[in-house]
């Protein structure tokens, strides 16, 4: 994901410096070109081996270092990174960078770099809450520096507060959203729902499925990276809501319908994973359903259907909306799946089968064929983040060439 991608961090004089070893890692793992700078104080919460043995790098701290190639190193290093990461950031060194002071390795390289910059202050509350240091934030991100936010809770000083840098997850998610992927979605409004639906039966009980919600968040996931502005209508699950995307939760079929439906005028594309129930209770009980209060036939609740989302959906798309519904089968796929395409009136259906293994609800894998009224191709087993970009490239280059046709027509 990271190939070729020169990711630069610089690391200052926070207790928060020991979480970098995290990140730096995981962009290892991710096949970046790591290379990390630490200003001296750092050094007292890190030791620079740590991160030169994850990178396989030499770490920078000393400007004047005489034991590295003959190059201005950090105006090579400024020139080569592809995204420079300051986090922990402390309020000496956002103050430095604010104000133009380049007196060290860190500051004197962001400051010759031309490439994305992201800031993550971590500091004492009061520090951060500073009116100064507040101005020095707002100078920076005038500059065209992107300020991650940091964090509420208890910090090392045994303050409770904002200041906390944010875990090395959530700085990998910006560093992803930043470079990972060209920008070739900017402008496209997607839609995607994910999840199951809950149906109420009574206060305690409800219907639903397996769906864990993975699929259609990797999708959104996908689609945000690649520049598009992204709605999830989410199902209940037990996933964080992703970082740049809007994210609309639902219990419901019928609330997740309403949401869809609302929303669907504006959208370029929709994409519909979300395993909808298709029935729900009739007449769902306001109070618990007791043991005894069972009749002969012991207790029967009465179903009806619910709505059929994506066939509303097609009903009214126009032709420059791209509508993706979803199949999971286990029998016929093929067959229940190209039905579907066509009664439904989607441009694309993905199928899979609950029988393959890989494949289903809760895995982190998916085996899925991509069906059209021209094609149908089946793609290997592959992380569902894979079947992500997958789907996307073949919604977007069904879109160019439908672009083009209208554009004869």
């Amino acid at each position: 994901m990271l190939k070729g991608k020169c990711v630069v961090i610089g690391v200052t004089g926070s207790i928060a410096a020991y979480k970098i070893a995290n990140l730096a890692s995981a962009l290892v793992k991710l096949h970046a070109d790591v290379n990390v700078i630490m200003t001296k104080n750092a050094t007292n919460f890190i030791n620079p081996i740590t991160f030169e043995t994850l990178t396989g790098n030499k770490c920078l701290v000393d400007t004047f270092d005489r034991n590295f190639q003959f190059q201005v190193e950090h105006v090579s290093l400024a020139k080569r990174a592809d995204i420079f990461l300051v986090a922990p950031a402390s309020a000496n060194v956002i103050g430095k960078m604010a104000n133009g002071i380049a007196d060290d390795m860190l500051t004197t390289t962001i400051l010759a770099a031309k490439c994305p910059k992201l800031i993550s202050p971590a500091m004492n509350t009061n520090m951060y809450e500073n009116p100064i240091v507040q101005d020095n934030i707002k100078k920076l991100s005038d500059y065209g520096f992107e300020i991650i936010n940091p964090a509420s809770g208890y910090l090392a000083c045994g303050d409770t507060g904002a200041g906390k840098m944010p875990e090395p997850e959530t700085l990998l998610s910006y560093i992803l959203q930043t470079i990972a992927f060209q920008k070739d979605m900017s402008g496209k409004r997607v839609l995607i729902t994910a999840g199951p639906t809950q149906e109420k039966i009574d206060p305690v009980r409800y219907i639903t499925n397996h769906s864990t919600g993975k699929m259609g968040y990797e999708l959104a996931i996908h689609c945000a990276r690649r520049g598009a502005k992204v709605t999830l209508v989410a199902g209940p699950t037990a996933l964080e809501d992703p970082l740049f995307v809007e994210t609309v939760h639902v219990i419901s079929a019928a609330e997740m319908a309403d949401a869809v439906k609302s929303r669907f005028e504006e959208e370029d594309i929709v994409i519909m994973p979300a395993a909808v129930a298709d029935y729900r209770p009739i007449n769902p009980a306001d109070e618990k359903i007791k043991k005894d209060q069972s009749d002969a036939n012991g207790n029967v609740i009465a179903l009806e259907r619910t709505e059929d989302i994506l066939m509303s959906l097609g009903k009214i798309k126009r032709k420059d909306q791209f509508l993706c519904g979803f199949s999971m089968e286990t029998e016929n796929m093929l067959e229940n799946s190209r039905t579907k395409l066509s009664k439904k009136n989607a441009d694309m259906i993905v199928a899979n089968n609950l029988r393959t293994k890989g494949a289903g609800f809760g895995t982190d894998t998916n085996v899925v064929t991509l069906i059209t009224a021209d094609a149908c191709r089946e793609l290997e087993l592959m992380s569902k983040a894979d079947v992500a970009a997958a789907i996307m490239d073949e919604i977007l280059a069904s879109l160019t060439q439908s672009e083009y046709k209208l554009r004869l027509s």
